[in-house]
């Protein structure tokens, strides 16, 4: 269980967090939304333990991630998958060193294995044969499947997603949320989604946080959110769902 207790967090005179509460148990498919800037990356950062709080806890399986030794931060972190926005492959690996980076980091050093789990991992992102490619020649679409087999090489408990369509086409974003969809039912692992795509967290989501001016706004499943009356919420519902995306 990750528990999130009075969670604030500045930068200058910034106040990006104002006090969240929040608390995602094994096995949720949570989607945390909101508009640029109200927090949401921030948040997630402070869940896998990249940033510190100004005051407030984050508790990861009785951990509190501000306070624990990192030798305990490091063991959690091999429980967390982690799909940056941008992908963050390293250009100058191939797709074998990329998906194996954090097993290697770890201690992993047998050849043959992590070439079997990087087999592994790409098959279940669709992917075949393209161990040896470097980053250069792959596409958008397919720089986001490496980057998921490599979040997944590990065999995390907790999967996170940062705006896992942002900068791709449609055709693409129906694509890797499909993905997404299959993943979450086949390997049972609680997901958190950061993203503003209301196509992909209507797909997959099961329970919807909406954050507003640093707080949590609404916390509940996507049918209460459609319903709602909050013109804070309707809002943001109507400015994100345009005619491109309502037609996906």
């Amino acid at each position: 269980m990750i528990e999130i207790r009075n969670l604030h967090k500045s930068f200058g005179e910034q106040e990006v967090l104002r006090g969240i509460d929040l608390r995602i148990n094994d096995g949720d498919t949570v989607a945390i939304i909101g508009q640029s800037g109200c927090g949401k990356s921030v948040l997630l950062k402070h869940i896998i333990g990249l940033m510190q709080p100004d005051s407030g806890e984050v508790i990861v399986d009785g951990v509190n991630m501000s306070t624990a030794k990192p030798r305990v931060i490091e063991k959690i972190r091999q429980e967390l998958g982690f799909l940056f926005q941008g992908s963050a492959l390293f250009d100058s690996m191939t797709v074998l060193e990329n998906v194996t980076l954090g097993l290697r980091e770890h201690g992993l050093r047998d050849e043959k294995e992590l070439a079997r789990i990087t087999k592994e991992k790409l098959a279940l992102v669709g992917l075949h044969g393209i161990e040896e490619r470097m980053p250069s020649n792959l596409s958008g679409g397919m720089k986001k499947r490496v980057a998921l087999a490599r979040a997944l090489a590990t065999n995390p408990k907790y999967m996170f997603y940062d705006e896992p369509t942002t900068g791709l086409d449609p055709i693409t974003s129906d694509q890797i949320d499909g993905l997404i969809e299959g993943l979450t039912a086949k390997l049972r692992a609680t997901s958190v989604i950061v993203t503003h795509d209301m196509f992909t967290v209507e797909r997959i989501a099961k329970r919807m946080v909406f954050l507003h001016e640093g707080k949590v706004h609404f916390d509940g499943p996507p049918a209460e959110l459609n319903a709602s009356r909050n013109p804070i919420i309707s809002l943001f519902l109507e400015r994100y769902r345009s005619p491109l995306t309502l037609a996906r």
